[in-house]
């Protein structure tokens, strides 16, 4: 595995290094004495697959509060994404700032999204899933986000026409 922090001190965008012979190929997608390495959050307790049927589905922007703000380690496995993440952690000297990544089944990369960073995407293509491992249980009652369009971030999207659901449509301005 290749780790390539972003701009946004301690997110990562992780290169997966595939062996092909024969009969194909073996890739390694964790290795917890790696993270370890980097400082990385080793140790996940829920895993999920968000799948979407159709292109320009936007699911964002996503997180959770303390005592469980999750770090996400993210690839997609179908399909095609923009993946935009903002860092909402006040004391960072990124602070409400955000950064794009485009993940690919292709490219094999993995986005590391550490606690304090809100999360979401646009589907590329029609048929696309992403694979999630989550540091935190899902807690509804600490469930938070921010808008997908909110002038606090000035998020450049794609211009695909887009599918968003009324809840995360409906997050209120963000306040600094």
């Amino acid at each position: 595995m290749i780790f390539r922090e972003s701009r946004l001190k301690g997110a990562f965008l992780i290169s997966l290094e595939p062996s092909f012979d024969e009969r194909g190929s073996f890739t390694r997608t964790f290795c917890r004495k790696e993270f370890e390495n980097y400082h990385l959050i080793g140790d996940y307790v829920q895993n999920s697959i968000s799948e979407n049927i159709t292109k320009g589905t936007l699911r964002g922007m996503h997180y959770q509060e303390e005592p469980a703000a999750e770090t996400k380690l993210i690839q997609c496995l179908r399909g095609a994404v923009y993946d935009v993440i903002i860092d909402l952690r006040p004391q960072a000297s990124t602070y409400c700032s955000w950064e794009s990544f485009e993940l690919t089944a292709e490219k094999q990369q993995l986005l590391y999204v550490p606690a304090g960073f809100a999360h979401g995407f646009l589907t590329l293509v029609d048929d696309t899933a992403l694979y999630y491992m989550i540091s935190e249980y899902y807690s509804p009652d600490l469930a938070r986000g921010v808008r997908y369009d909110d002038p606090a971030f000035g998020i450049s999207w794609p211009d695909i026409e887009q599918i968003i659901a009324e809840k995360d449509r409906q997050w209120p301005d963000f306040k600094r």
